[in-house]
């Protein structure tokens, strides 16, 4: 069922800073004496500019603030990213103030085998003065009550990469998922909070943030590949978890990338389909 509840445009001026660039960059392990005013920000680092500022009370009973709109509740207290798609049309250059202009786009309700559920669309536009220089939509799923333990026991996705792949192994740890939660202001319990997370949702351990899992993956992009992305959709089919190997793994798909995350079982995670220029 479509909900016809899109929400109106909420604008935010932003701010493109050095000092939140170079702590970026520091959590990424880079130099953040490398970063300066007026150098390109990296792409895939836009969301230092897509933050909320949800005030604590009215955050949603799982800690999740929305990314620059409030995300209801519809009865469904579990939130799990599903995927996004960007648009690089532009340069953000480091220093320059931007317009963003969010909202709800869409939300459907479902009924499933394993209750209700909704799918949530929000999307973002930035501007440098009047010029449109990234999109950025982001999908939710919202889960009833009993769908953490649903999540704890998803279905295995192997994958094989193909011989030759390039590929990158790294260890979210918890040093890592807090630095992404507080560089986005994103303050939702599963990547901050071990005992919410297996007490309440039923989880293994906390949970490695999607926006951080697209991040790395575009970091790959961009360093093991180089290669500069143009687009990209990503999407989340299960949860990667704190303190296990995540491996990056990439294909040449006829001009594009196909890009993949695999968790420490070799099973499929995540997949992001990408357009370089």
């Amino acid at each position: 069922m479509r909900t016809d509840v899109a929400s109106d445009v909420i604008e935010r001026l932003e701010v493109c800073s050095l000092p939140t660039a170079r702590r970026v960059a520091a959590m990424l392990d880079q130099e953040p004496d490398a970063m300066h005013e007026g150098l390109a920000l990296p792409r895939g680092w836009q969301f230092i500019l897509l933050g909320a500022d949800t005030p604590r009370k009215a955050l949603r009973s799982d800690g999740f603030p929305g990314l620059g709109v409030p995300i209801p509740d519809l009865g469904l207290p579990r939130l799990m990213l599903a995927g996004r798609t960007v648009d690089y049309l532009g340069d953000i250059p480091i220093g320059a103030t931007l317009r963003r202009s969010s909202r709800i786009e869409d939300i459907v309700e479902k009924n499933g085998p394993s209750g209700p559920m909704a799918l949530l669309t929000v999307g973002h536009r930035l501007k440098l003065r009047d010029e449109l220089v990234l999109t950025e939509t982001q999908t939710y799923a919202l889960l009833a009550a009993d769908r953490g333990r649903a999540a704890a026991k998803r279905p295995e996705m192997a994958y094989t990469p193909a011989p030759g792949s390039a590929h990158r192994t790294i260890v979210p740890d918890e040093t890592l998922l807090f630095q992404y939660s507080a560089l986005g202001f994103n303050s939702h319990k599963i990547h901050i909070n071990r005992q919410y997370a297996q007490e309440v949702e039923a989880l293994p351990d906390l949970v490695v943030n999607g926006g951080l899992i697209t991040l790395l993956m575009t970091q790959f992009v961009r360093h093991d590949l180089a290669a500069t992305p143009s687009r990209l959709q990503t999407r989340h089919l299960a949860p990667l978890y704190c303190d296990r190997p995540l491996t990056i793994v990439a294909e040449k798909v006829g001009l594009a990338w196909r890009v993949s995350a695999l968790d420490d079982q070799g099973l499929l995670c995540a997949r992001m389909e990408v357009e370089t220029q």
